[in-house]
Formats: structure tokens, C-alpha cells, sequence
């Protein structure tokens, strides 16, 4: 039976959803964040890398949240949640799919590194850091979360989904972003669209199963 190795508030919350929508049975086994947030380390004897999501299937490990969505809509998909072959909504689903973790995090992951950094440094030191990290949210992170937060909008007024007018898989990998963007990065200050997909996804039931199964999910907080 493919197994989830989950993480607790963490991308591999995507995974469940894919997996309940699908109607794919699998079993969890769970693991905790340490104090300093990071995967604990029983997760290396499942990836040498030792982060989540991670999935096993019979002899198959497969890590990275694209590479899993892919591998369980290829194996147990049967054509649903993807797009016809050569169509222009193919063509986006593979772009969603990959540009969500390849370029829609990285300025909410700084902006989360960002706003730790003062928090956590020497008491000494801590002007210079929240400086420094103040300076760098304003110049660097900022405008670039703006950017991708007006680029989602726009995209999401061409269609119902990220991948067109059906709901696929892209749409499960895009969720994370999205909720790391209106837990911390503004995503509710003009972006209406987007705030309304946000409510969309939120409303199905296989989200909801998925919350069930997973426990507590709090993304961005």
C-alpha cells in the first residue's frame, strides 16, 4: 500500500489531498517538527535528505512534491486530475505544477527567513539583524511576492483554474503557495481571485478529508 510520510504543517498536507480526491487508499506515518522546525530525523532512513513529503509505494521512494503528484496521477489517476495531451491546458498544468515549488516559494521562504532571523539572533547583534532583514524584505522579498500574488490573480481571471476551467492536480500543487501567501504575505489586500479560489479548494470535501487525516494544518502561522 503506498505510504505518506507526514510532516505536520508541511507540503506533504498536498499529498493527502491528492490522494483523497483520487480515492487512492494509503496509510500515514507521522512525524514532528523539532523545536527549530525542521523534519526530525528519523525521516533520513526514508530519503538521505530526511525532508517531507516522501512517499513509499511497494519498492518505489519518491520525494518532491512534483515528482509525487506526478508519479500518483500517472499510477493511479486513470486520466483524471490532468489534461488532455497536446492541449493548451496541458501545457499550463505542467507549468503550475513545476513553477509552484520552483519559483513561488522561494520569496515566501525568505520572507519567512526574513522575519525569523531578528527573532532568533544574539541580543546584541539584533538591531544589526532586524536591520539587515528589514532592508532586504523591502528591496528584495516584497516586490517580488507582489509580482507572483499579481501574476496568480491575473491568471486565475482567464479561467476557473490554474490549468484552465477544470480542477486538476495543478491546483492541488498551487495551495501551498497560496496559503503561505494569505497567511504572511498579503494575498488578502487586492487580490480577490485569488482569495476566492483560496475559499474553492478550502470547500471540497477531499480537502476536508485530508484536513481529517492529516491533523492540524496551520501553513505560514
Amino acid at each position: 500500500m503506498l505510504v505518506v510520510h507526514h510532516l505536520n504543517n508541511s507540503r506533504s498536507q498536498r499529498v493527502l489531498w491528492l490522494l483523497e480526491e483520487l480515492g487512492v487508499p494509503y496509510e500515514i506515518v507521522r512525524y514532528q517538527r523539532q523545536p527549530n522546525m525542521l523534519a526530525p530525523k528519523e525521516l533520513r532512513a526514508i530519503h538521505p535528505l530526511g525532508k517531507s513529503p516522501v512517499i513509499t509505494d511497494d519498492a518505489n521512494t519518491v520525494a518532491e512534491s512534483g515528482a509525487i503528484v506526478e508519479y500518483i496521477v500517472k499510477t493511479y489517476g486513470n486520466g483524471r486530475l490532468i489534461p488532455e495531451d497536446n492541449t493548451p491546458e496541458r501545457l499550463r498544468y505542467t507549468y503550475w505544477l513545476h513553477y509552484a515549488e520552483g519559483s513561488a516559494m522561494t520569496p515566501l521562504l525568505l520572507k519567512l527567513i526574513f522575519g525569523l532571523l531578528p527573532k532568533r539572533a544574539p541580543f546584541l547583534v539584533r538591531p544589526i539583524v532586524n536591520a539587515v532583514s528589514t532592508k532586504a524584505l523591502a528591496t528584495l522579498v516584497t516586490p517580488q511576492l507582489r509580482q507572483h500574488m499579481a501574476f496568480w490573480e491575473s491568471e486565475l481571471g482567464k479561467s476557473e483554474w490554474f490549468a484552465g476551467n477544470d480542477f486538476t492536480a495543478a491546483d492541488i500543487q498551487m495551495s501551498f503557495a497560496l496559503e503561505a501567501a494569505a497567511a504572511r504575505g498579503g494575498l488578502e489586500n487586492g487580490h480577490p481571485k485569488a482569495m476566492a479560489w483560496l475559499a474553492k479548494i478550502h470547500e471540497r470535501p477531499a480537502y476536508q478529508r485530508a484536513l481529517e487525516a492529516g491533523g492540524p494544518y496551520e501553513v505560514g502561522k
